[in-house]
């Protein structure tokens, strides 16, 4: 693999982690047009996720530290904590007993593009609903809101649906105000990604080699830096912007796709 592929990908991954058109569908078809495709593509691209995932701990370091530091003595921060080991269950318990099957059969560009028409159209038909919004910050979420973000983050184990899609829509349906549930899908994707990053890496570690691992820090880096910038846009875009542009980009991509790869 090449530098230049390396930094494409890196690229991907941090533009497509945290808005809703799937940074698995993307980097699967990236992959594919890359000839980058294989066992040793799958664990670049999971090496990757970490970079991204590290940008939105560094956007939110000073709530994170604030959070630890007022675990001990305050219900607050415990509350906030168990909210997310709430959310986190559903996809981690599925997500281990169907890893292998999903691995193997739906990682392919057909189903992404399936999985991007189908959710393109549901992100569409969920901002045309019309929404109350109980919780307009990510401490008033309740118990039973944070399980239904869960539940809605087992359907981004299909390749393509998009995890960030799937918990932000799983909370305006759960009565988030759309802040509240793409800030909850941030905190979320902390445990969610490390967690599936860590489980991957911990059976691929054979592949892992001195050889790529220039390789691997370009893509890191590259998925850092681009996924910093989305984050930091992408909070400032919900405040004023609903996400029906993100449900046009997949509909039509969807449809190039399904006319390609059918």
């Amino acid at each position: 693999m090449h530098i230049f592929n390396a930094l494409v990908l890196g690229i991907v991954e941090g533009l497509t982690e945290f808005i809703p058109i799937s940074s698995t569908g993307h980097l699967i078809l990236a992959g594919h047009w890359l000839s980058f495709e294989g066992e040793t593509a799958k664990l670049f691209e999971i090496f990757i996720q970490l970079g991204a995932i590290l940008a939105v701990v560094w956007v939110y370091r000073a709530r994170i530290t604030d959070l630890f530091l007022r675990m001990r003595n305050d219900q607050e921060p415990r509350r906030f904590a168990l909210k997310l080991l709430i959310a986190f269950l559903p996809a981690a318990f599925v997500g281990l007993a169907v890893h292998h099957y999903i691995k193997q059969y739906l990682f392919n560009p057909f189903t992404v593009a399936c999985a991007m028409l189908v959710g393109g159209v549901a992100i569409y038909g969920i901002e045309k609903m019309k929404h109350r919004n109980i919780y307009t910050s990510s401490d008033s979420i309740s118990y039973t809101g944070a399980f239904w973000v869960g539940v809605a983050q087992v359907l981004a184990l299909f390749p393509g649906v998009s995890r960030s899609g799937a918990t932000i829509m799983g909370g305006l349906l759960a009565g988030m105000d759309r802040k509240t549930s793409t800030e909850f899908s941030f905190f979320l994707a902390i445990p969610t990604m490390f967690a599936a990053t860590l489980f991957d890496l911990a059976k691929s570690h054979a592949l892992l080699s001195a050889n790529g691992a220039i390789i691997l820090a370009v893509g890191f880096v590259a998925a850092f830096f681009s996924g910093l910038l989305v984050v930091t846009w992408l909070i400032r875009f919900v405040a004023t912007h609903d996400f029906k542009v993100f449900a046009y980009y997949r509909i039509i991509f969807g449809i190039i796709l399904l006319y390609h790869f059918s």
